[in-house]
């Protein structure tokens, strides 16, 4: 069931590009992410308090705070990074370099989270970085 939730996670997050650079024109990159960020705010606390979780919160741990917390500031950094490159640059280059992030967090699953690490991992963040770079590196046509 996980792979479904992820083809929809990459559909949308597709979706976010386009629609973000198509209103990225002449719009700020951070007011642009704000507008966008208050929508957010609105979906996902519906969906808790749909789903009944809003109690949940009291059974929190610690760590758990500091990592979620964390990757908050890390989600709302690379929004607003991605927003601006998108701004500026053709949007099938920034996704092609944005999406690098995977191979980086294989790495860091590896490193922190100690996931197992096989060949067809390796081949596969290997050919993910080569066509990062070979995008990156063609002649945009501007």
């Amino acid at each position: 069931m996980w792979i479904i939730w992820a083809v929809l996670a990459a559909i949308s997050a597709a979706l976010v590009i386009v629609l973000t650079k198509a209103g990225l024109k002449n719009v700020d990159s951070s007011l642009a992410f704000a507008i966008q960020a208050i929508l957010i705010l609105l979906i996902t606390w519906s969906v808790v308090f749909y789903q009944g979780n809003q109690g949940d919160w009291s059974s929190i741990t610690t760590k758990a705070w500091v990592c979620l917390l964390a990757a908050g500031v890390f989600t709302s950094l690379s929004t607003l990074f991605s927003y601006k490159a998108l701004s500026m640059g053709r949007a099938s280059y920034v996704a092609t370099i944005e999406r690098s992030s995977l191979v980086i967090a294989i790495v860091l699953s590896v490193i922190f989270l100690r996931e197992k690490l096989t060949w067809q991992i390796i081949v596969g963040g290997t050919v993910m970085i080569a066509g990062a770079v070979l995008i990156a590196l063609s002649d945009p046509g501007d």
